[in-house]
């Protein structure tokens, strides 16, 4: 076989795997045919020139699935969209941190609900959202490690290598996971590649995954990917969560409170 029929054939099975799957990784496409991850990466580019697909990071994502994707909400309209079930959410989650703990709250309108809510206890709080930041300074009691880096200022957080750096050297025991998009084949996604990034970083630091999210983020999927629904430890919702979707995160290993 030619070397041109042979990349035409990887790239049109490259293709059939992102309708069937909706996105692809790219080390695992490089493990699959055999090729360098380069290689790859052309092949995906190529691709995504002719609208086959959207790249994102570390792969790529089908483009009828990035035309169905939820769009950013401004950042005052997310700070009272599903007030009242972040606040149970929030309560719920607090309820959960214990003194002595080291915790991450991620930057979101719920983990401020969350920050609100923590009681003044002796807890250690890792953050880069600056609403979370603004709701724990009053609390003497709780030690807070701000992470730095560039502000975004349309969510009000901080971003970057600086910020992703700065987890290197720690560990927590119990990471909140703020959501944009909850999709049970897709996973836990974000609209900001920098936020997937960093996110990444606090799953793999953390010995504890606990999604914290209101039943309207079910079903949307945004462009870039964080992890797996069957990564989380425990997802808290509310009582609106659809009951498929309870479900199948459940047989998935997820433990499930609804606020």
């Amino acid at each position: 076989m030619s070397a041109t029929r042979d990349t035409s054939q990887r790239r049109l099975q490259i293709s059939e795997l992102v309708r069937q799957h909706g996105s692809v990784q790219v080390v695992s496409l490089a493990k699959r045919f055999g090729v360098s991850m380069q290689t790859v990466r052309k092949d995906l580019r190529y691709l995504s020139e002719r609208g086959i697909m959207a790249r994102a990071y570390g792969g790529a994502i089908d483009s009828k699935v990035v035309g169905e994707t939820a769009t950013e909400a401004p950042y005052e309209a997310k700070r009272t969209s599903h007030l009242d079930e972040k606040r149970r959410i929030g309560l719920r989650a607090a309820a959960m941190v214990n003194p002595g703990d080291t915790i991450v709250i991620d930057s979101g309108t719920t983990g401020i609900q969350l920050a609100e809510a923590l009681p003044n206890i002796e807890v250690t709080v890792v953050t880069n959202d600056f609403g979370v930041l603004s709701a724990l300074a009053p609390k003497s009691n709780v030690n807070i490690l701000m992470l730095g880096g560039e502000l975004r200022r349309k969510s009000m957080s901080f971003y970057g290598g600086l910020t992703v750096d700065a987890l290197n050297a720690l560990h927590v025991d119990k990471l909140f996971l703020g959501v944009d998009g909850f999709d049970l084949e897709r996973g836990i996604t974000t609209h900001f590649e920098p936020e997937a990034m960093l996110n990444r970083k606090m799953v793999e630091n953390s010995s504890t995954v606990i999604a914290i999210t209101d039943s309207s983020k079910f079903g949307k999927v945004c462009l870039h990917r964080i992890i797996s629904v069957a990564e989380l430890d425990m997802l808290i919702t509310d009582e609106h969560a659809p009951e498929d979707v309870v479900q199948a995160a459940r047989q998935l290993g997820v433990e499930v409170q609804q606020a």
